[in-house]
């Protein structure tokens, strides 16, 4: 069997099962074995019979395995979206993206643990338990001795399933940042493709306006392979775009000196760690000196984002958690009427940050408050899109406009998990998604590539946004980031 088979991209492996270099069954076997080395992660809530996908070698996955974060429906295997509510929930359809994937030889490898419902920005408000990040981890010590790293959230599962080998590729969603922030932090990449690239059918709902489907890789290559199987138009969906989204194909050697990239000025703050910032600037010099022209540009609405996207999310989270009554969905309560047995299945089926995001979303949309909040919050979104449409069409910067913007992920590399709750759940997102979610509130494509490992032995990447449907150029540029920094990926050593 080759070596190290679980730290190679899905690229490569499957380019080995072509060669017969190696067998599926040697693949399951390897990325068994470090799912049970790593499960004090917490990575997955169910694991599927990994056997079954032993005899599936048709199709152009041939039977590679992935995760699949744990709010995407999957016939047969229960879908818990990491909450009491719906831990016995078995659906009997899989969500688009999951049926394209196992249609193309895919087989399922488990459900990615995840933040209750996709609310949090650490993988910590859990029914089962937080994920833990690989990175600096001590697998020799007890859970009591380790103050081990955040993954970030919601989608940590995912992210720390892929970074340790535990499967080739994972799906996760992004309504604020889920699949950009874990990424960043566990040191993998990162997709978020353009709202209605992807099907949402099956993903079960956060904030239906904001809410796409992700991809966790180990390379940019792994990337636009997945992308290019999950993309295209789904009548189930009716957010689902009738645009044609390209085939995106990369160069063996990418060349960037063609584009133009943006520096958005609004996104240095004095909350920006030194180690990122120093990424950054090393990274636009990259660019330069590869012949890419690196101008700064404004996005004078950013700083409004964050809490307009407070306001919408929550509002849609009031709105679509009323479905879980006890009766046609969600956990049951007990009483001796209709409203004592929906108040005790709701106290019981959600965690607190839910309860929470139910209350605030309530109260925005009361009758007295849903001009002053969520009307205006509205009216913000779309001067955030409009900002968004002018740097890239050129007309804030008086040119031909922008390609990409490059930008940091998050403000810091991972926190300890003793620093992160200390602060409350809304505290921790508006700090953690600060530079994801404008992505979501104008809908355009991003992604999250790692740079370098930090001072302190943490994962340092930087994120690339696009016009909307430009994933190809997206990609592009993720690949020259890859090529230049040659990032070593999560080294693990359990022989001793």
């Amino acid at each position: 069997m080759v070596s190290n088979i679980v730290n190679r991209t899905a690229v490569e492996v499957l380019k080995l099962l072509q060669e017969g270099t190696v067998s599926l069954p040697e693949v399951y076997a390897a990325c068994t074995k470090r799912m049970q080395q790593v499960k004090d992660l917490n990575a997955f809530i169910t694991t599927t019979n990994h056997e079954k996908g032993q005899d599936i070698s048709q199709g152009s996955l041939a039977g590679l395995p992935f995760g699949v974060k744990d709010n995407y429906c999957t016939k047969g295997e229960k879908t818990t979206c990491a909450s009491n509510m719906l831990k016995q929930f078995v659906p009997s359809y899989n969500a688009t993206v999951v049926e394209k994937l196992c249609a193309a030889g895919g087989t399922i490898m488990g459900k990615t643990n995840m933040d209750e419902f996709a609310m949090g920005s650490g993988s910590v408000d859990s029914a089962f338990g937080a994920v833990k990040s690989p990175w600096k981890y001590d697998f020799g010590k007890s859970e009591d001795e380790n103050d081990w790293y955040i993954t970030g959230g919601s989608s940590g599962g995912s992210a720390v399933a892929v970074a340790t080998g535990s499967c080739f590729f994972a799906l996760g969603s992004d309504t604020g940042g889920s699949v950009r922030s874990p990424a960043a932090l566990c040191g993998t990449v990162g997709l978020k493709p353009t709202y209605g690239a992807l099907s949402r059918h099956g993903l079960i709902s956060l904030a239906n306006a904001m809410d796409t489907p992700g991809i966790f890789t180990r390379s940019v290559d792994d990337a636009a392979l997945f992308f290019n199987i999950m993309s295209g138009h789904d009548p189930l969906d009716s957010t689902s775009a009738q645009h044609t989204t390209p085939n995106v194909k990369l160069a063996e050697v990418e060349k960037v000196k063609d584009l133009v990239i943006g520096i958005p000025k609004e996104y240095h703050g004095p909350q920006l760690s030194p180690e990122i910032l120093d990424a950054w600037d090393w990274m636009a010099g990259k660019f330069s000196d590869a012949g890419a022209k690196v101008v700064s540009v404004s996005l004078p609405n950013t700083m409004h984002s964050i809490q307009c996207y407070y306001i919408l999310s929550s509002g849609d989270v009031a709105s679509n958690m009323a479905r879980y009554d006890g009766i046609e969905f969600g956990h049951r309560g007990s009483g001796s009427s209709f409203s004592e047995m929906l108040a005790d299945g709701r106290t019981a089926g959600f965690g607190n940050t839910v309860k929470q995001r139910i209350l605030a979303g309530n109260y925005f949309l009361l009758k007295q408050n849903y001009t002053k909040y969520y009307e205006q919050a509205l009216k913000i979104r779309r001067l955030i899109v409009n900002d968004f449409r002018a740097v890239f069409a050129g007309n804030s910067t008086g040119g031909s406009g922008v390609d990409l913007l490059l930008t940091p992920v998050s403000i810091s590399t991972a926190a300890r998990y003793s620093d992160f709750i200390q602060a409350n759940n809304r505290s921790r997102c508006a700090e953690h998604d600060i530079y994801t979610q404008p992505a979501n509130m104008s809908g355009v494509p991003g992604i999250s590539v790692p740079i370098k490992i930090s001072k302190e032995g943490l994962p340092v990447s930087l994120q690339l946004m696009a016009d909307n449907f430009n994933e190809q150029t997206l990609l592009r540029a993720a690949k020259f980031i890859e090529q230049e920094v040659a990032f070593p990926g999560l080294q693990l050593d359990f022989t001793s």
